[in-house]
């Protein structure tokens, strides 16, 4: 299970850090298709002329919220850190609350779905290995 959750953090990691760098090099989502978004995020979401006049700040969240701490649970699993797997469980629970948030601003779409996957699917394995090693 450890294997699997090396690389469920792992590509959550890489996939935040490749999205925050997509909002930073086009902040107006015009070359990605996210100008769209950005009116939505204007519309569902508080102060819209401070956060949301382009994907900077919403770049800086990704990479805070998915990117930094999935690779800080990563570490943790790789050195076997006793704390490894309640961290990997908040990563789960921040990538499917990040996601319910996406569904709200813009509804179901395929890329946000398989991610709230990924973040079940690391919450759940998470559990199971805390529940392994209170058992040993």
């Amino acid at each position: 299970m450890k294997t699997l959750e090396k690389i469920l953090t792992l590509f959550i990691g890489i996939g935040a850090i490749a999205g925050a760098v997509m909002m930073w090099i086009d902040p107006t989502g015009a070359t990605w298709g996210g100008e769209p978004l950005l009116e939505m995020l204007r519309v569902k979401m508080p102060w819209p002329d401070v956060f949301f006049k382009n994907f900077i700040p919403s770049g800086f969240v990704l990479l805070g919220l998915n990117g930094i701490t999935q690779f800080v649970s990563a570490y943790l699993l790789f050195k076997n850190h006793r704390l490894a797997q309640k961290v990997v469980l908040a990563c789960g629970i921040i990538l499917m609350l990040w996601i319910a948030l996406e569904w709200w601003v813009w509804g179901f779409n395929a890329m946000s779905n398989v991610f709230f996957v990924f973040g079940l699917v690391e919450a759940a394995v998470a559990v199971m290995s805390m529940r392994k090693e209170i058992q040993q």
